[in-house]
């Protein structure tokens, strides 16, 4: 093979989801080149029909993307979050008088964050290429392994190019090949539960309300969207259900799977009515032994994966991005490798405590609400209503949510890198 097709890059980049692609962006933008292979066509991965999920992007990740240029392309596809009621119910019951709001006025005019379809996400970030110094390889696979050198990583494509890089950042989800192939291990479970999502009508505007409702089987969350092109009221549902009614659930015909979510949400919003596709997905745990190894970081899901009850999956994933960025831009400008072991060891001493309290959080919670015992549901009412007669309290928990609180990287505090 002629060298000329050969590529290098600083940063090889293996998977172009959310996460992957963001740091991409932040990199190039930063001035260190990028490859970036991902399996999916850039095309049907922007389709609707490829993943029905939208994400809470808090504020701290708003003002990321906005350092990166990106927001601007995703905001008018982002509704804000002004209020979150959290309660407890049971189905076809009403909620539990004891509740907790987060009032966004509480600290201010900006929202508390937004709510965005998966697909605007990946339009905006599909839309900003070409970008001098990212190199989007897609869709590709790697054939084998990536070779970690002590000079460098190398690794072969599926049409026979061979890639080089200073550093490869696995950013291949939770059952990342970069991961298991450099021997990370894994704390991982399984939740006996799975997550179904769609998207519903409601006949009542939803004014920039999110709702989590706990219920026996797991969370319930009716998340705000924006209204579609005709002007109907639109929301994401996100219904936590045990692993053994989903199958039954998914096949329903359209009325009878909107009176199933009329039976566990109620009728605040109107008459709601389920519209296209549904998608299900099972829920686990999992957080990778370590982050780094020899010329290897890991990135989002790849590092950790944790249970939608707090909706800051994605959050926790692109936090990583602005704190790895950060740390081998900086080491750029003083002309030190990406792929030096000394700069990559601020990266698992920034992120890890931070993944370890959402992953030990979301745990908690999870397992505290997803049951109907007496006792202790309500143990859990009385510390809700506790909580919102708390203003300090509450409005440093709405901060955390905000993800505007600890040791922030540049992009999360909106500066450029």
């Amino acid at each position: 093979m002629s060298k000329s097709k050969d590529l290098k890059a600083d940063v090889l980049i293996v998977g172009g989801g959310l996460v992957g692609l963001t740091l991409a962006h932040a990199l190039a933008g930063a001035g260190l080149s990028c490859l970036v292979v991902d399996r999916e066509d850039p095309a049907t991965a922007q389709d609707a029909a490829f993943d029905g999920r939208a994400s809470a992007i808090a504020a701290g990740t708003k003002q990321m993307l906005e350092a990166l240029g990106l927001w601007a392309a995703m905001s008018p596809g982002a509704a804000p979050i002004l209020d979150i009621r959290v309660s407890d119910a049971r189905i076809g019951e009403p909620a539990s008088p004891l509740f907790l709001h987060y009032d966004h006025r509480d600290l201010g005019d900006d929202p508390l964050g937004y709510i965005v379809e998966n697909r605007v996400l990946r339009r905006a970030l599909f839309g900003a290429l070409p970008v001098e110094g990212l190199t989007l390889l897609a869709p590709h696979s790697l054939t084998g392994e990536v070779e970690r050198g002590p000079y460098g990583v190398s690794a072969r494509l599926d049409d026979g190019r061979r890639l080089e890089a200073a550093l490869v950042v696995g950013a291949d989800g939770r059952g990342s090949r970069i991961r298991e192939s450099a021997g990370i291990k894994t704390t991982r479970w399984d939740y006996p539960q799975a997550g179904i999502v769609a998207t519903v009508e409601h006949s009542l505007d939803h004014e920039g309300v999110a709702h989590e409702n706990f219920l026996p089987a797991g969370p319930f969350a009716m998340l705000p969207l924006t209204d579609d092109e005709a002007g109907h009221h639109r929301s994401s549902i996100v219904w936590t259900e045990k692993r053994e009614l989903v199958d039954s659930l998914m096949v329903l015909e359209a009325e009878a799977f909107s009176a199933e979510i009329e039976r566990r949400f109620g009728d605040s919003l109107g008459e709601v009515k389920a519209v296209g596709p549904r998608w299900a997905y099972p829920l686990s745990l999992l957080l990778a032994e370590r982050y780094t190894e020899h010329r290897l970081a890991l990135v989002g899901d790849a590092a950790h994966g944790i249970h939608p009850i707090a909706g800051q999956g994605l959050n926790l994933g692109l936090r990583d991005v602005a704190a790895l960025a950060e740390i081998l831009v900086d080491g750029a400008r003083l002309g030190l490798d990406p792929g030096d072991a000394n700069v990559l060891s601020r990266y698992p001493q920034w992120r890890r405590f931070d993944a370890l309290a959402m992953v030990a959080v979301t745990d908690a919670l999870n397992r505290l609400f997803s049951n109907d015992v007496p006792p202790v549901r309500l143990a859990r009412d009385l510390g809700l209503a506790a909580v919102d007669k708390l203003p300090p309290l509450k409005r440093l928990f709405m901060q955390h949510a905000m993800g505007l609180t600890g040791d922030l990287p540049r992009l999360i505090r909106g500066e450029a890198l």
